[in-house]
């Protein structure tokens, strides 16, 4: 099997390539397991250097035909799209939003049906797609009425994965991931971002800022459950999909409050109250076009599973990315 992962560099695609080389086999898409050759990681900065020999770096913009010709080579068996401009800064900037999110995506499918073999496409959506007026819980065959330039783009973004898988291009699988928290790092331009900072930054002794009311609740799951469950996708055979190819990756729901709260019952009082209450319209407004509650069925039925509560996802941040402090 060779896999490419796009947006290598970032902390998903790097989680994600070495549980396919701790894995050591993926299935193609004839339905074949069969074990990983190379696992190409590209993205706009030069990925880290990989000891293990099976790991190939490249740094290039996935916009760049050429970049992404040279990506996707002849016998390429699967490609993993992880690669994105975040949701704020697809809102404030447009054009790099559908140059990267759209364009981009549009490439590498273009470039997948060039291929002998049709290869496996994991796409990765967001719950972005959703918006308006909804149920709650949301079933996940409800329309999609995306509110943002990052959500349309991911919408359309399905529709070119599940018409390209009609057309026998590629066997593509569009997986509609919750906000992923804790994330290691810096804060980005992403609107969930501060899921991450009320959490990331207390633990680490700095003073963090949440921009959305307390009661703002969101769908959320951790780096560990979201990397099984991108395998999980990966894997399931064709034959499970009926009319659609889109699937609501199972999380949990948890408003700030309840953030914060099991920050505070993991790491303590004084740790909690480093967290400043300051509304901001703008990510107000954005996040709250984002339902935070979902019934999801096809994904539960492959085999994907969500975190049994927030406290787990903190207490696994700890754990992978603090372990001096467990």
């Amino acid at each position: 099997m060779r896999v490419v992962i796009t947006g290598g560099a970032g902390f998903l695609g790097r989680r994600l390539a070495q549980a396919l080389l701790e894995r050591g086999i993926l299935t193609d898409a004839h339905g074949q397991a069969r074990p990983i050759e190379r696992i190409t990681l590209v993205d706009n900065v030069a990925p880290q250097a990989w000891s293990d020999s099976r790991v190939r770096v490249m740094a290039g913009d996935i916009a760049d035909p050429r970049v992404v010709d040279s990506a996707i080579a002849e016998g390429t068996d699967s490609v993993f799209h992880l690669a994105a401009v975040v949701s704020g800064q697809a809102e404030a900037d447009f054009d790099l939003g559908m140059r990267v999110n759209l364009d981009a995506t549009r490439l590498l499918l273009a470039r997948c049906r060039t291929l002998k073999a049709p290869p496996k496409f994991v796409f990765t959506s967001s719950l972005a797609v959703y918006g308006g007026a909804l149920p709650d819980p949301v079933p996940e065959d409800v329309r999609l009425m995306p509110q943002t330039s990052y959500g349309a783009q991911k919408a359309i973004g399905e529709l070119l994965v599940y018409d390209m898988t009609r057309k026998g291009f590629v066997d593509g699988r569009s997986l509609r991931l919750p906000t992923v928290t804790v994330r290691p790092g810096q804060p980005n331009r992403a609107a969930s971002s501060f899921a991450s900072s009320i959490i990331r930054e207390p633990l680490n002794g700095v003073d963090a800022t949440c921009p959305v009311a307390p009661q703002t609740r969101m769908w959320v799951i951790s780096p560990r459950s979201v990397v099984r469950n991108l395998i999980v996708g990966h894997e399931a055979p064709a034959n499970a999909f009926d009319t659609t190819r889109s699937i609501v990756v199972p999380g949990i729901g948890a408003s700030a409050r309840e953030m914060v709260d099991a920050l505070r019952r993991v790491a303590g009082d004084t740790v909690a109250s480093r967290v400043r209450w300051q509304y901001d319209p703008v990510i107000g407004a954005i996040v709250s076009t984002w339902p935070a509650a979902f019934v999801p069925t096809l994904g539960p039925a492959l085999g994907m599973r969500a975190d049994p509560d927030f406290e787990s996802i903190v207490r696994q941040y700890i754990a992978d990315e603090r372990p001096t402090a467990a």
